[in-house]
Formats: C-alpha cells, structure tokens, sequence
C-alpha cells in the first residue's frame, strides 16, 4: 500500500482560530452587508469560499524569502530571483512585475488595444472583460460547445472551438484583433482546463493569421496538472516539463500571481518581443512603479519566485486538485447539480438547476450563495447574471450559459472536514430548495457591478 498517496505532502505550523457564529447573527450580518457576499467582514465568515486569489497559505520557504527580501528601487536582487524563475519555467524572456493580475491587463492592453478592437478568447474572465469594454472594445467568446452541458465529463471543457476560431480569423480585419487570449484554466467555463492539442493547433491557427497568442495564465500549473492527468502522452512529463511546452506556443502571459504562484499579493507580465516589451514599460512606469518592481515589495517577489516553483510540482498539485475532487464527490453525492468533471480550483454548483423556479434576472446563484452563508457561515461567490453585468449597449442584463456559485477553495488553507461541512449545508439548501426566494438589486456601479452592488429579497 502507498501510504504517501493518503495524506497531504505537507504540515500545519500555523494556524488562526474560526468564529462560530449563530444563525441569527448569520442573518443580521448578511443584512447589514446589503446582501453582498463581498460585504461581510472576514471574521464574521466560518469556512471562506469566496475566492482562491491571495487567500493561501505561504511554505516555511516563501517566509524565509520574505525576510530575505531586496527592497532596493531598482537592481533588486529579488527581481532578478523572479526574472530568471520566468525565464526558466515558462521560457519568457521579458518580465515586467505588476501588483495583481488586473494590474497586468491595464498595462497590457493599455499597450494594444484602441477602440472597436475585437479580443477573441474562450472566455474572458471579468477583469479581462472589463479592462476591454473600458476601452471601447468587444470580446469574442470561442468556448467549446461541450462546455455548455453542465453533466457532460469533457474532459477539456475550457478548449476553443478551432473552426469557430478560424471563420472569425477569416471575417474579421487582422488590424482589429491585437491578440487572443486563452484562459488557462478556465475559469468562466467551471475551472477546466485547455488541452495541448488544443494549444497547439490554436497556435498553427494564430500563426496562420498573423495573431498574437496570449495565455491569462493564473491557474497555469492547474492546467498543466489536468494535461499530465487526463491527455494521452503526457503521463510520463513533469509538471514543469509540460509547463515549459505550453508557453513554447505562447507570445506572452499576463498573470495574477495571487492564484498559482501561491502569494497574497502579485502579478506580472510575460513576453516574448523585445519590441513590445518597451512598448509595456511605459506604461507600466505610468500606473504601477519602476519596471524592476513594478507595483510589488522586493519581499513579495522574493516568495513569489518561491511559490511558482512550488506550484509547478506535482505533489502539491495532486494534494490541491484532490481536495477541490474530494468536495465535488461529496456534494454529488448528496445530489447537489454541479459543473462536471470537478475543475482546478473550485467547485461549481449549477443554481440554474438548483433553483428552477428562481428567473436569472432575479439572481439565483446569488440568492443561493446568500443562504449557503446564513445557513453555516460558508461563503462562495455568485458567477451568473450580476456577474455578467449590463450589455454596454442595451444596458440590458447579459444572460450567461449558466447560473453557477462558485465555491473557491484557498490553497494549502482547510482541510476535508471543512470540505464535509459545506457539502453538508449545501444539502440542507437542497432540502428546502423551494422556499428559496430571488433576489433583486438596490444598487449597482456601471462597471463590474457584482463586487459593490446592494440587494435585497423580492
């Protein structure tokens, strides 16, 4: 017997006590909140699901890195730590370090974009989204069909659709597509990830057209872990060695280091030009610092050149992905409708399904991300109508795929017992699914609406 394989490769020497609060209190700190999940103190919250960005525990090595830290402005040896830690995993040889992965968009595509630019990608995430949108620019979602059946154990539901993909190419003037961006995982599709044929061919296609091809790579190790597990030939690869090939087919990265390089705080940018690579250190200059820190403490690049070598190994990840499989076995189990297969990060529950009798314009992941909290103090966050904001044009409500809460689990954070509790209050939800109410808005900013926005019941 492989007694390795029954417990996590690694021990707790930190820990911080959880409030146990009642359902009244529960009840009361939601309303103060506006019915906003983001509104809620931290230590009013039990089992936190709300994201998986810089939620994680940091290695006893990050630390010692912290403490070795080079906060000089420029020449710091702890930007020289993280350059060359890029350079080596993802074969990138220009680096320019932001403060988080939207800090990396702004400048990237304050380099690209110009107004009525097109972005094609599977699927953006929301920041992506709304840095394009901020520009006066569209998105083009490219997202495989097979993503859209919720039950379907595809095993690559975050892939492009390839002949979607080239009629686009074919119909569209080159000098309105700056680059394609390929979310790896996906995030927006249940946290599934993109095959290498799928890279590969995407890239041939790119190439074909003259595109650039741009990963938004915050879950890349996830992605590379779901390749060595689940794609035919790549069993025998290290995590690193498959790493390394995915950037091969890639002209750059932007990346929130808050998810796979395993800090609190981070992101950087990635390329391959050295003529695009000048072009971004203007404006990196412009909105986050010098382009040898760009936004970032020494101390934070320090352990972030730490944390991507720790992400890309396969011992943790096994332990990392396992965890988010343990929590989707046990709530299907329970007969919870969920995103199949069980992604990277997080779980999705399917609200649409849930809640039938709930109408998308009245929120229902929301409303069940609102009770899931009352019920046990567990927090998860709504990737549905809010989310998808307002069509900038018809200033209507845009009707996503899918009504989905999205429980994101914290890296190296609970433990399964935890994972049996929110399984368990999720079934409780199950139970007295019909009595769950929609929800309405009470207020709403114009631009990325569900971070700040109040509610309240119909």
């Amino acid at each position: 017997m492989n007694y390795f394989d029954m417990a996590e490769s690694y021990k707790i020497k930190v820990i911080e006590n959880l409030k146990k609060t009642t359902l009244e209190y529960r009840k009361k700190a939601i309303e103060e909140a506006g019915y906003s999940l983001f509104g809620l103190k931290s230590e009013d919250v039990f089992i936190d699901l709300l994201t998986d960005s810089g939620t994680g525990s940091m290695s006893n090595n990050q630390w010692a890195a912290i403490m070795k830290g080079d906060e000089s402005y420029a020449g710091a040896s702890s930007f020289f730590e993280l350059k060359n830690t890029i350079n080596e995993l993802l074969g990138l040889p220009y680096v320019i370090p932001t403060h988080q992965g939207r800090a990396a968009e702004n400048v990237l595509f304050s380099a690209l974009l110009k107004e009525g630019d097109i972005v094609p990608g599977n699927k953006h995430f929301d920041t992506t989204l709304a840095h394009i949108e901020f520009r006066h620019s569209k998105e083009a979602s490219f997202l495989t069909d097979e993503a859209k059946d919720p039950e379907s154990d595809y095993p690559f539901k975050g892939n492009v659709d390839l002949n979607k993909v080239e009629s686009f190419f074919k119909t569209t003037s080159k000098d309105k597509i700056p680059l394609f961006i390929l979310t790896i995982t996906c995030n927006s599709s249940g946290g599934q990830p993109v095959s290498m044929e799928n890279i590969i061919n995407l890239r041939k296609l790119c190439d074909k057209y003259d595109i650039m091809l741009f990963f938004d790579a915050a879950r890349f190790a996830e992605n590379a872990y779901f390749i060595k597990t689940r794609e035919k030939g790549y069993e025998n690869k290290t995590i690193k060695e498959i790493v390394k090939q995915m950037f091969s087919y890639s002209d750059g990265c932007t990346m929130s280091s808050k998810k796979d390089g395993l800090v609190n705080i981070g992101g950087f940018i990635a390329v391959r030009d050295k003529n695009l690579y000048e072009k971004l250190q203007q404006f990196c200059i412009l909105f986050e610092g010098f382009i040898m820190y760009g936004g970032m403490a020494g101390r934070d690049m320090a352990a972030l050149a730490v944390g991507l070598n720790e992400s890309t190994e396969f011992e943790y990840l096994n332990d990392r992905v396992s965890q988010v499989a343990y929590l989707h076995k046990k709530c299907k189990e329970y007969g919870i409708p969920l995103i199949n297969p069980a992604g990277g990060h997080a779980v999705f529950v399917n609200a649409s399904k849930m809640l039938p009798h709930i109408p998308h314009d009245q929120f229902p992941a929301q409303a069940l991300g609102v009770e899931l909290y009352i019920e046990s103090g567990v927090r998860g966050v709504e990737i549905g109508t809010l989310l998808a904001d307002r069509d900038p044009q018809t200033g209507k409500n845009r009707k996503p795929d899918f009504e989905l809460l999205r429980l994101a689990i914290p890296r190296r954070v609970y433990t399964n017992r935890h994972m049996d509790v929110v399984a368990a209050s999720l079934n409780e939800l199950l139970k007295r699914k019909d009595k769950i109410r929609g929800m309405k808005l009470v207020y709403e900013p114009k631009l990325l609406r569900h971070f700040t926005a109040k509610l309240d019941w119909i």
